[in-house]
């Protein structure tokens, strides 16, 4: 169906929703039909996100016994008093069975989901969360902040002031940040960690760094270096079109190039990789702006790439800004207050 768009794969991400709900027999099916449609490299990475909850070990070995071989598990907490706030289906207990099925299904590349800037989890219960979270020694962990949308039951508490955060999220982050470099997690990516550089999500490496990816679904995204697609969201639309023989494609846009080079920004400076100074050339008094940068912390100058600090990384939404063909640099202010960090779990 979509040859015509992207050649091979390396990597495939079963997740948004919640595919762990399906039974092994349905993700067989959903196997097949990918593989007849599509090229696949040798080993690829294949990862499933999966709720402790819905999780048995008859069902974590049909995963793994499918060529599954990465599971991202959607913790987000060591608190049940958290895990109730946030209306989470699992508790503690459901979450340490969950690891061991994994493990005695012989898993080797877990990543473990969590959040912070929760009200009622102050310091000391997010330090507590990421200890336990690192006593089962995960492969890799994503610590998203939570942000809360628009129309929720949280953003009406929020609205009335009954809707703290009990860590400051700069607080939050660093310790996040700190806690994990200390027991030898990498911190590479604003919200993602890993034990070293092979267990880096290779999947979502692919948006960071701007390259084509192909989302199948509704509400997919998709990117082929110069042009980004999404699919229709409701369901019904996406399969009556699908049915009618017709790609579901809601709209399009194709990129200019300022968006494209913006867009590298912006992704780049996500992640400890950077952005190549080769490609800042074309912006105007780039040398006096990387010194502002350098100077204010913001970035490091290694391997001829900008490489953001840890303080980089709060401004990570912003530092793309500072860059201006025109005129050299837009009107920003480094000593801003302003945080940027943009990792967030949005409900």
């Amino acid at each position: 169906m979509c040859k015509d768009v992207l050649n091979s794969f390396d990597t495939l991400y079963l997740g948004g929703g919640t595919p762990s709900l399906l039974s092994v027999s349905q993700i067989e099916t959903l196997l097949r039909s990918v593989h007849k449609h599509f090229v696949f490299c040798n080993d690829p990475e294949i990862t499933l996100e999966a709720n402790p909850g819905d999780l048995s070990p008859e069902k974590v070995k049909g995963f793994r016994c499918l060529g599954i071989n990465r599971i991202s598990l959607g913790v987000q907490s060591f608190d049940d008093a958290v895990l109730r706030f946030l209306n989470r289906r699992h508790t503690v207990k459901d979450v340490q069975r969950a690891i061991e099925m994994i493990r005695k299904a012989g898993f080797e590349n877990l990543s473990i989901d969590l959040m912070y800037a929760v009200p009622g989890q102050g310091k000391d219960g997010w330090l507590e969360t990421l200890k336990r979270a690192i006593g089962f020694t995960p492969e890799h962990f994503s610590c998203y902040q939570l942000t809360v949308n628009e129309n929720t039951p949280f953003f009406r508490l929020k609205a009335q002031g009954k809707f703290v955060p009990g860590i400051p999220e700069t607080d939050a982050f660093l310790l996040t940040s700190g806690t994990l470099e200390k027991n030898g997690y990498m911190h590479y990516e604003i919200s993602s960690f890993a034990g070293n550089k092979k267990l880096f999500s290779r999947h979502n490496q692919k948006y960071w760094q701007h390259v084509p990816y192909l989302g199948l679904g509704p509400s997919a995204h998709s990117f082929d270096g110069n042009c980004r697609w999404w699919n229709a969201s409701s369901m019904e639309a996406y399969t009556k079109t699908l049915n009618q023989g017709k790609r579901p494609v809601a709209e399009a846009e194709v990129l200019h190039e300022t968006q494209k080079d913006l867009e590298a920004l912006f992704l780049g400076f996500r992640t400890k990789k950077g952005v190549a100074l080769a490609s800042l050339q074309k912006y105007k008094k780039v040398e006096i702006v990387l010194e502002r940068l350098i100077e204010s912390d913001l970035i490091t100058v290694q391997a001829d790439r900008a490489v953001p600090t840890q303080k980089g990384f709060l401004f990570a939404d912003r530092l793309p800004l500072y860059f201006d063909r025109k005129h050299g640099m837009y009107s920003q202010h480094l000593d801003s207050a302003s945080i940027g960090i943009d990792s967030t779990y949005q409900i």
